[in-house]
């Protein structure tokens, strides 16, 4: 990602109001203490150079992705639309579903899952703790299986957001024995995967904060890579909704 550049992301949509750009695996949605490129960084230099802006250009960001993780994500252009879309965010007006390939076939074919998550900020883990346990959040998300490989070995989930908390597919997926492919942190005891961590932010839906106008935005991960490409996405483009 050190060669990235604004030219290598995709924008989805643009107004005076909102940036809709798709995220790629394993690049930061905003700076940290790498100081490798990020998202944020490489829109904000989009917009100087596309509109000639003076300076820095404002973009504010209003949810995160864990760097691993790829998708749509969306940004504020205005300081007034991103105190709206982060209202939105927190009275839960904020839509968000991801596809996740995990291993094996999840025992419960969909489920609603609530469990107490606490992050461990020495290590940037997080692991499910009992509920009264000092500082931990309460976390839940809807999975539903979309389809298993043969034989069982990987399987393809649609996953809704309930709460947003750090790495809470990741985890609750793992607790349930079905950890996400490709994922270094949780996916400890299963044969390593020769892959990114296969979890896509494939949709974001929400009112727009000026107009009020509802907006969906889906889009799927990269159909040729692993192991995206051992299932069908076009047949689940439906199956989102």
């Amino acid at each position: 990602m050190d060669n990235i550049t604004y030219n290598d992301i995709k924008i989805v949509y643009e107004d005076n109001h909102l940036l809709v750009a798709v995220k790629p695996h394993n690049l930061s949605a905003q700076a940290d203490d790498s100081g490798d490129p990020d998202l944020l960084g490489l829109l904000k230099r989009y917009l100087v150079e596309k509109y000639n802006k003076p300076g820095e250009a404002y973009l504010g960001l209003v949810h995160r992705l864990d760097r691993p993780t790829g998708g749509v994500m969306v940004f504020a252009k205005t300081s007034k639309a991103a105190a709206r879309l982060c209202k939105a965010i927190k009275e839960g007006e904020f839509d968000k579903k991801y596809l996740a390939v995990v291993y094996d076939v999840p025992k419960i074919k969909q489920q609603h899952l609530i469990n107490y998550l606490k992050k461990d900020c020495r290590t940037n883990t997080v692991e499910v703790v009992p509920s009264l346990t000092e500082d931990a959040k309460r976390a839940e998300l809807d999975y539903k299986v979309l389809s298993s490989l043969d034989g069982g070995k990987l399987s393809l989930l649609l996953v809704k957001l309930d709460t947003g908390r750090s790495h809470q597919i990741r985890v609750q997926l793992a607790h349930i024995g079905n950890p996400i492919a490709g994922d270094l942190k949780y996916a400890a005891n299963k044969p390593r995967a020769n892959c990114n961590l296969a979890l896509w932010a494939t949709e974001i839906s929400f009112k727009h904060p000026v107009t009020g106008t509802q907006l969906v935005f889906r889009v799927y991960p990269p159909e040729d890579e692993k192991p995206w490409c051992y299932f069908n996405l076009d047949t689940f483009t439906q199956k989102t909704n």
